[in-house]
């Protein structure tokens, strides 16, 4: 039993350990650089076609929602008659 607790506790402190097994390069600095080049293109596009793919979708979905709302707003104001 003491045994299996002792097993227990040496696995829960290497899973829960602060260190990390990976070592993963640090990208920072090539961000930065790409970030801060001055190449005429806004800084939210400067990510790639990733970034311009959620550009243009976030934009379809904006203007799409307002004329939406705008659409449901002018129902609301003239309501359909009744017979």
């Amino acid at each position: 039993m003491l045994r299996n607790l002792l097993a227990l506790r040496q696995v829960t402190q290497r899973t829960i350990s602060s260190t990390s097994r990976r070592h993963f390069e640090n990208k920072v600095p090539e961000k930065q650089k790409l970030f801060q080049e001055d190449n005429g293109i806004p800084v939210h596009l400067k990510g790639g076609a990733s970034d311009a793919l959620l550009y243009r979708l976030t934009m379809a979905l904006t203007v799409g929602g307002t004329v939406y709302a705008i659409y449901q707003l002018a129902m609301a104001s003239f309501p359909k008659k009744q017979n």
